[in-house]
């Protein structure tokens, strides 16, 4: 087993266990008990330590905290080919460690990535859910309409990604070093993330497949017949209430994308975090958990300082 998170760095509250899903094994960081379940979905180049802010806040409010790393992720499974990477794939992954909690309620949380799953999630209405929680991610539907040159601009790495090999021989080199200091990098205070942090998501793409594995996600997504729900269709009503946190500093995704979500969600509230960067609930984890807490407890969602 890897050791990507050193001891130093962490928390003696979130221990960390191995889930057997059929073929699968799903290393999952876990905090607090109780029969309602809050799952946090991390995104690329990510791994559940993203969320150490986030579990034990969680627990204390009650809830069996689970943070999974995603599949070719951490230590959990790295299946082989594009096609083990599609949405369809990632949301059976969700709703089969949502099961295995034996949790009688769930709030769903993701960022990037696991923000697009916990969407797709949603809208197929895959499980009951009492609360989503979505971080700087658009709702496909908004991203389709907001999608301009501007985006598109943005957005290059995605195509970026098809090409085959050159991608993961860039990112792996010097023992993936880059992948951390692109997410240092790209943080509004570079300070919040220092060099023993960034270590551990580089040490993360370091593994063995691990990079093809997590831009195999990207190559799924624009194979054809590999989306949850196909262009030109119309998305389902989200009738679970949600709350979107969106840093507007966000180099990849620009803020016109959450534009017009309300259409597409029943129940819908957003806050926006001024001088905060794509890594919203790493860079400002006190903001972030006041407005999650406030959100699950259905008070108030306080707004940014």
């Amino acid at each position: 087993m890897n050791k990507i998170v050193p001891d130093s760095l962490r928390d003696p509250r979130i221990e960390t266990k191995q889930l057997r899903i059929g073929d699968l094994e799903f290393e999952v960081d876990c905090c607090g008990e109780g029969d309602r379940l809050a799952l946090c979905l991390h995104g690329f180049p990510e791994h559940s330590f993203s969320w150490r802010y986030q579990l034990p806040v969680l627990a204390d409010l009650g809830y069996k905290a689970w943070a999974p790393n995603m599949r070719g992720y951490g230590n959990s499974s790295k299946p082989k080919g594009v096609n083990s990477y599609n949405l369809d794939t990632l949301v059976e992954d969700v709703a089969a460690i949502i099961e295995a909690s034996d949790c009688k309620e769930t709030v769903l949380i993701g960022h990037d990535w696991g923000a697009v799953v916990a969407w797709h999630f949603a809208i197929n209405d895959r499980l009951p859910l009492s609360h989503l929680i979505i971080c700087n991610v658009p709702h496909p539907q908004s991203m389709q309409q907001a999608f301009s040159w501007e985006q598109l601009k943005k957005s290059w790495y995605i195509f970026f990604f098809q090409i085959p090999k050159l991608p993961e021989f860039l990112l792996g080199r010097d023992n993936a070093k880059g992948v951390g200091e692109m997410i240092r990098n790209t943080f509004v205070n570079p300070e919040k993330f220092p060099t023993e942090i960034a270590d551990v998501f580089s040490r993360n793409a370091n593994q063995p497949g691990a990079l093809t594995a997590m831009i195999n996600y990207y190559r799924a997504l624009l194979r054809r017949g590999n989306r949850s729900n196909r262009e030109g269709e119309t998305f389902p009503i989200i009738k679970t209430p949600t709350l979107m946190i969106w840093g507007e500093e966000d180099v990849a995704l620009s803020k016109e994308t959450t534009y017009g979500t309300e259409k597409y969600v029943e129940n819908f509230d957003i806050r926006y975090l001024p001088n905060v960067s794509h890594w919203v609930q790493q860079e400002s984890p006190e903001e972030v958990n006041s407005m999650i807490s406030a959100f699950i407890k259905d008070e108030s969602i306080p707004f940014a300082h």
